[in-house]
């Protein structure tokens, strides 16, 4: 039986992006907050059970990118369009410099994250969050990478797999 992810919080996703863009301190790009993000969402769900935003994975060439959450940075870059309302709610949220520096025009509404999704992103920010662009991809080639062909969805199942305690996080979301 395939694990799915339940939805995808848009609203959650945009304050995530601004909150890692900020915690980053000008170092942020599309690489870097999917990296962050990535990571972020195996210790919620080692941890917790769940993802952050609800995003599903596509394995691209430099390691896992949130589909969403990828396609909104662009939306910030006046790159591609996800429709003319949020288009406008992104690009006052955020800009991209340089094609891809990411850069937040204000700060996250903390309202919409939990402290539990707080907390493994500074972990992850603490703990990743100065490594190069060659190490982040090392470090997110991981066997759910693996699991998935290039531009394609890394199974959710594939991710749970990654982690120390991968039975008990598998058989709590197949019961949810």
């Amino acid at each position: 039986m395939t694990v799915h992810v339940k939805h995808f919080d848009r609203d959650k996703a945009l304050e995530v992006i601004l909150f890692i863009a900020n915690e980053l301190k000008g170092s942020a790009t599309f690489h870097s907050i999917s990296k962050m993000l990535y990571l972020s969402d195996k210790v919620h769900l080692q941890e917790y059970g769940r993802m952050i935003c609800g995003d599903r994975y596509i394995a691209m060439e430099y390691g896992p990118v949130p589909s969403a959450i990828y396609d909104m940075m662009k939306v910030a870059g006046k790159r591609t369009s996800i429709d003319v309302d949020w288009d406008d709610i992104i690009q006052e949220a955020m800009c991209v410099a340089q094609g891809r520096n990411v850069i937040a025009k204000r700060a996250c509404n903390m309202d919409l994250l939990s402290e539990s999704e707080l907390e493994c992103i500074q972990q992850t920010i603490a703990k990743f969050g100065k490594k190069s662009f060659g190490a982040l991809v090392d470090i997110t080639h991981d066997k759910a990478w693996h699991a998935a062909d290039e531009n394609e969805t890394i199974p959710l199942d594939a991710i749970v797999a990654t982690l120390p305690n991968a039975a008990e996080v598998a058989g709590y979301l197949h019961a949810h």
